[in-house]
């Protein structure tokens, strides 16, 4: 079970970095309603990967018990 956590874990990151590049770039453009609409979402994701990862590390140290 630990491998889907950190399966999980590991998709939220992927998707908070695709987020946050993509507010980067809307920013850079001085598009500031698009960046912060990224910046919100990158946000959730991180959270969420978060949310996984501690779930994960849980798992992990169950599994090596």
């Amino acid at each position: 079970m630990p491998h889907k956590a950190h399966t999980d874990a590991a998709e939220h990151h992927e998707k908070a970095a695709k987020s946050h590049r993509a507010a980067a770039e809307h920013h850079g453009k001085g598009d500031h309603a698009a960046g912060h609409k990224h910046s919100t979402e990158a946000h959730s994701h991180s959270s969420k990967a978060n949310e996984h990862s501690t779930k994960a590390h849980g798992k992990s140290a169950e599994h090596h018990k």
